[in-house]
């Protein structure tokens, strides 16, 4: 049996879900111009760099979950769903993971984005199992703005990536093949472990790896 793990944003979606977001509260109303630009601005140009400071933007990205219900997000989620995830999942992303679907491997995504934002996304996929941030709840089950555990970002992917192989009574060495596709530099650690490391629609980092490793590259912008 083999195991494809997939990154989401710029790889199964033409976007950023973590930019998107942030977009979409300011549409309605919830959050101000000087939150978007904080986030578009600082923050994914960190990311984009390969200096993102994980705490700091999880701490301001995190915030606004913690001033709603988890029943009032998951409906503002399926709004953001419609208007900006959707338009964004191309053909070619959904024959990629169905490929593997018939193929009868393993799916996993993961991803640095949070796991509210990404879950109903993967479901989109027909992907089950999803490895995001995981966000601390209270006694009610509602966000509190803050994350647990070790952050699905850089070597925290391979952390957590462990961590649910284990949960499994698994290691990587139980597949025969490990696909991983992702576009980012971010995702180095985790593209150089797996045995097919695959790049989507790649960085200019990503891009130069893949030509002098022999990797294969998918562009579906």
């Amino acid at each position: 049996m083999n195991l494809a793990i997939f990154d989401l944003d710029h790889t199964l979606i033409n976007c950023d879900s973590d930019n998107e977001w942030p977009r979409y509260l300011m549409k309605k109303g919830l959050v101000d111009q000087a939150f978007v630009d904080m986030k578009n601005e600082k923050f994914y140009q960190d990311y984009l760099q390969g200096r993102l400071d994980i705490d700091e933007f999880l701490a301001f990205q995190l915030e606004p979950l913690s001033r709603f219900s988890r029943s009032e997000l998951d409906a503002m989620h399926r709004e953001f769903m419609a208007e900006f995830i959707l338009p964004n999942i191309s053909p070619m992303a959904r024959m990629l993971v169905k490929s593997h679907q018939d193929a009868g491997d393993v799916l996993l995504m993961i991803s640095a984005t949070n796991e509210f934002i990404i879950t109903p996304i993967a479901r989109e996929f027909g992907i089950t199992e999803v490895i995001g941030v995981s966000l601390a709840t209270d006694e009610q089950g509602n966000y509190t703005g803050a994350y647990v555990g070790t952050p699905s970002f850089k070597e925290g992917k391979i952390t957590r990536l462990h961590e649910w192989l284990a949960a499994r009574g698994e290691t990587l060495a139980d597949y025969g093949k490990s696909y991983f596709y992702s576009d980012s530099r971010n995702d180095l650690p985790l593209l150089e472990l797996v045995s097919d490391p695959v790049a989507v629609n790649p960085d200019a980092v990503i891009a130069e790896t893949a030509a002098k490793r022999g990797w294969p590259v998918l562009n579906f912008m």
